[in-house]
Parts: structure tokens; sequence; C-alpha cells
């Protein structure tokens, strides 16, 4: 009896969603119903009708969520150049403006919430990056905000302690004079707080102490195998979370640098 109501209950779920085109993503139990008894079926009891119906809403909702994803490419304008100049670039930066690209990309909110981030970064990396968000978006990886550094005053550390997802960025590696990749817009730094940049007993930002058991993972973490981790590995770009000594956790880079 037991074998043939779970075979019951799976033959109706497999039904139900071959025939879910039919449906809105607002689906009520007795719209359900309607819907389930106008195709010459008869009707269903509760608890069962209850829980088709709650499928059917959650599975439309997030087709139509995938739906919305954006993602636009536009060049430096006038306007974008007087805003980052000369917070996050400047004469004698390693790239001109020209080569850069302003994108704007559809990101969910650690809240739920869908929101149009903003990103600067190299423009032969733009095209190939929309797939890479898009993968992001449909695999459900938040973000706490997604605006440029010049919203910062190009200041790195006020980015990070706000949680900012960034990229390009005209500054050098911190204690050094050499380039950081955010400097060629081929760097993407995410979630700063659940991917802090650890380096002995330096953690930075220093809200990042709360996510140093990497084991414990967390919504906004990228960790080995991972979603994050892995949609940037397979287009060739490196992890700061593989370094061998200090370990930049939100750092993911073409060079892997």
């Amino acid at each position: 009896m037991v074998t043939r109501t779970r075979r019951r209950s799976r033959a109706v779920l497999a039904t139900a969603a071959m025939s879910l085109i039919a449906l809105t993503a607002a689906c009520t139990p007795e719209q359900f119903q309607s819907w389930w008894v106008e195709g010459g079926r008869a009707p269903l009891s509760e608890p069962e009708l209850s829980t088709l119906a709650g499928v059917a809403t959650r599975y439309w909702d997030e087709i139509f969520r995938e739906g919305r994803f954006t993602y636009e490419v536009q060049p430096i304008d006038a306007a974008l150049a007087a805003r980052m100049t000369p917070t996050s670039w400047r004469p004698g930066c390693p790239v001109g403006l020209e080569q850069l690209r302003y994108v704007r990309v559809a990101y969910m909110r650690f809240d739920g919430t869908e929101q149009i981030g903003e990103l600067v970064v190299d423009g032969g990396v733009a095209v190939y990056l929309g797939r890479v968000f898009k993968v992001l978006w449909d695999e459900d990886v938040r973000f706490e905000r997604m605006q440029l550094v010049d919203d910062f005053g190009g200041d790195d550390g006020a980015s990070m302690a706000a949680n900012n997802t960034s990229a390009f960025n005209c500054r050098a590696v911190a204690g050094t004079s050499t380039w950081s990749q955010h400097s060629y817009g081929t760097a993407i730094d995410i979630n700063p707080v659940q991917n802090p940049y650890v380096s002995g007993a330096t953690v930075d930002p220093p809200a990042g102490a709360a996510y140093l058991d990497r084991g414990n993972v967390r919504p906004g973490m990228l960790v080995t195998d991972g979603v994050g981790v892995s949609v940037f590995r397979f287009i060739g770009w490196g992890w700061g979370g593989d370094w061998r000594s200090a370990k930049d956790y939100q750092h993911m880079s073409r060079s892997g640098t």
C-alpha cells in the first residue's frame, strides 16, 4: 500500500511538472484544483493539493526569476569618466578608459530582493563575464551590494568594509608598488565580509573574522567546489582562496594573482 501510494505521488508530481506550463506563477490550491480537474482528473485531497500548488508556485517563481536576468555592457562615457576620475582611474593607470567597459548586471541580495549592480571591467572580459553572472543568478548566489568603488572614494578598505562586490580600481597591491589585477579590470572581489583576506593574524575586513571557518558554509561565501568558484575556474580564472600562504577568499582574477 505504501509503495503504491509513493508511486502514485511520484506519478502525480511528474504529470504536474510536465503540464504546469498552463499555470501562472501564483497558484492557490483552488486554482490548482480547477486546472487539475479540467484535465479530466479526479479532484485532489489535502494535503496533496496544497503541496502540489506550492510546488507549482515555487517552480514558476524560479523560472520567471531566471528570465529576469539582465546584463548590459557599455563603453565608458563622459559622465562615467568624470565619476571615476580621480577616484578609481587617473592618468598613469596601466589601462586607459577606452579599454574598460561599464557593466550593469542583475543580482540577488541576501534578503532576496533583486537589484541592478554596477561593475567596471576590461573590455575583453566583459562579454564572457555575462555568462558567469547568469550562472550565479540561476544558482541564486547572493551578494550584499555591487557598486563602483568610486562610491567609496576609491578606497578599497571602505568598499570591503561595506561588503561591496567590485572590480576595477587603479591601485597597487597592498604593501607593494605592483599594480593590482584590479588596475586592469581583470579581477573581481566578491562579498569581502563573507570572503575576507587572511594573512597570519590579519583579517581584512575585520568583520570577516566571523567567516574564518570555511567549512561552515553560509550565504555569500566562496568555497572550494562551490558554484561561485567553479564557474570562474571554468572560464580559466583563479581564486585567491587557492593561494598557499595568504588567502584572499574574495578575489577572482583572470591571471590568478
